[in-house]
């Protein structure tokens, strides 16, 4: 599977800063030090609706993070999966009459242009879960062979108690993950499972559902956490930098992706950080396709709207906050982009020395993008009210403002 174009960045002076961000695993700053190749996994979308502005928060945020660490001159190797094969998909294509293959090409094609429009840098590995099946089947047979997977009913399930650091990812008590286990695709009341929050690995074939050849588990289709734990595994192996993706997926995905992987290898972690984005909201309720309480982006597009002023709307919330999507926040985001083009559009300005610096602090820290904005809007204004003589200025901030967050002025 092939992911969109990569956006041209410009090559800033000097050298950025390393990077903190808030680790849920630890529940606090960590200091991210990768080596010469900073690698991060970020979890894709099921694609039967896309791109809503929470998923466009969530790949922003981490956008963020490749590009702070592109401006350590770092090389990153960024992985992201799409679940191209699942119940939602399936039940969605029933409920429309859809054939679920041209579904899920449909909308991920959808997401590439959306990911293009908001100068979302790709991942060097754009994997579908159809196409990881060869990889993820010999997992499960291993996991097992080991004893830490168990059948019931044709179905084959991991045990959470094979991985004695079970838990470490989200914290959370045995009592709270039963009830998210519930809410977010597993079957904790399922009779017959050895511990409630034991999750799917591979399910067995049903009538008038896809299916593939799975070996010595027989025919049927891979679970969740499994596909995401095969490809990172693949491309970027144990202990990679970053596993990214909504706060939603602390747990169970992130949880059980995590006890998969280190069951497997008998290593630990399976990432040194797992930095989750906070969730939108719309009318008072969290945006998400259940509710279908959804504003998408491509709408915002076909009605007009410059992407960048999308981009603006999202980097004026922090990552991990949870925020609620108003007219207002768009209409303050279109007011910005339009200040600051007329900023940089002028022949010079105000020295612009110390922008810079204040960007590359701000996004260092946890990437306080609210911060760096403000850095921008306070260059911006002092321009829009004295002006200046440095000729270079309005083309530093320019390319400041490409290279590290990703708008285009």
């Amino acid at each position: 599977m092939h992911a969109w174009p990569a956006p041209d960045v410009p090559a800033l002076p000097g050298t950025g800063r390393d990077l903190s961000l808030h680790d849920t695993a630890t529940g606090g700053p960590v200091s991210v030090e990768p080596g010469p190749v900073a690698r991060i996994y970020v979890c894709g979308i099921t694609p039967y609706d896309a791109t809503h502005i929470g998923h466009a928060a969530t790949y922003n945020a981490f956008d963020l993070v490749q590009r702070v660490w592109l401006d350590t001159k770092r090389q990153v190797h960024y992985v992201q999966n799409v679940t191209d094969v699942d119940d939602p998909l399936l039940e969605r294509a029933a409920a429309t009459g859809d054939d679920w293959t041209a579904l899920a090409e449909r909308e991920t094609a959808l997401f590439r242009e959306d990911m293009t429009a908001l100068r979302i840098l790709p991942p060097a590995h754009y994997i579908g879960a159809v196409e990881a099946i060869p990889g993820i089947v010999p997992l499960v047979e291993r996991l097992r062979e080991a004893g830490a997977a168990y059948e019931l009913g044709g179905d084959t399930y991991f045990s959470v108690e094979a991985d004695p650091d079970f838990g470490k990812v989200s914290r959370l008590d045995a009592a709270a993950m039963r009830l998210l286990s519930a809410e977010r695709g597993g079957d904790p009341d399922r009779p017959g499972k050895k511990n409630p929050l034991d999750p799917v690995l591979w399910l067995a074939a049903r009538e008038g559902e896809p299916s593939w050849d799975g070996g010595s588990l027989g025919p049927g289709r891979p679970g969740w956490h499994i596909e995401c734990v095969a490809i990172a595994l693949d491309h970027l192996g144990m202990g990679f930098d970053v596993q990214g993706g909504g706060s939603d997926l602390a747990f169970p995905h992130h949880e059980m992706g995590a006890s998969h992987a280190q069951v497997l290898t008998g290593a630990y972690p399976f990432a040194k950080a797992y930095v989750h984005a906070g969730m939108v909201a719309l009318d008072g309720e969290k945006m998400s396709k259940s509710k279908g309480n959804l504003v998408f982006v491509s709408t915002l597009r076909r009605e007009g709207v410059d992407p960048a002023a999308i981009r603006l709307a999202l980097l004026a919330h922090h990552y991990r906050a949870d925020w609620e999507w108003t007219p207002s926040v768009l209409a303050e985001a279109v007011e910005r982009l339009a200040r600051w083009r007329s900023a940089v559009s002028r022949p010079d300005g105000p020295p612009a020395d110390d922008l810079l610096a204040r960007i590359r602090a701000a996004l260092a820290d946890d990437l306080d993008a609210p911060r760096a904005l403000a850095a921008v809007d306070a260059w911006a204004a002092r321009q829009a009210a004295e002006g200046g003589t440095d000729t270079g200025a309005p083309g530093e901030v320019s390319r400041a403002v490409d290279a590290l967050l990703g708008v285009a002025l």
